[in-house]
């Protein structure tokens, strides 16, 4: 067994029920959210990626490269061949560039806060930028600010009922997902 393939399996193993579960929950989301079309398999790969992430996530403060990285790399070839099924070359190049652009925001948010924004955040945010922008700049946008929105209320409300302080630290992994999941699920809606 690969090395990566056996540290993605370590990462998930005291989770994998709940795992399990999320990713079929998300898969099923990713059917309905694209179409389902030439972009399904990628949204069901960042799916099922994003769900064993989320879940360790969530548990570890921490999203392992053994899951971060082959997700990244099955959204970019699912969406290139996407884009060679369909025609759809300019989705293809903008998901690149959104890849990019997200991946360089929260590198950027991540030198100036190390504390505040891990790399694990930085990595996840590559294959979120590729997924919203295949489906357009908007997408793209509130995939990058509803993770914010989202964290900033959850953190008021956890401070509100006395959880949590201003200085408790939160996975923001969950966060950037659904936001990412929000922003797919209102480009379907209004498509």
């Amino acid at each position: 067994m690969p090395p990566i393939v056996q540290r993605a399996r370590d990462a998930v193993a005291p989770w994998r029920r709940t795992v399990a579960w999320v990713a079929a929950v998300a898969a099923v989301w990713a059917v309905w959210a694209s179409g389902p079309g030439w972009s399904t398999p990628a949204l069901v790969a960042v799916a099922a990626g994003g769900a064993a992430l989320g879940v360790v996530d969530a548990r570890t403060h921490r999203l392992p490269d053994a899951l971060s990285y082959p997700t990244t790399a099955a959204v970019a070839a699912l969406l290139l061949l996407a884009a060679a099924g369909s025609g759809a070359w300019d989705a293809a190049l903008r998901a690149l560039v959104g890849g990019l652009a997200l991946g360089a925001a929260y590198l950027a948010l991540h030198l100036v806060s190390p504390a505040g924004m891990g790399r694990g955040d930085v990595k996840l945010a590559v294959p979120l930028g590729m997924i919203g922008a295949w489906y357009g700049w908007s997408t793209l946008l509130a995939a990058a600010a509803l993770p914010f929105l989202l964290g900033g209320i959850v953190s008021i409300v956890l401070i509100a009922a006395r959880r949590a302080t201003r200085t408790t630290a939160l996975p923001f992994g969950p966060f950037m997902l659904l936001g990412t999941a929000i922003a797919v699920t209102a480009a379907r809606l209004a498509a």
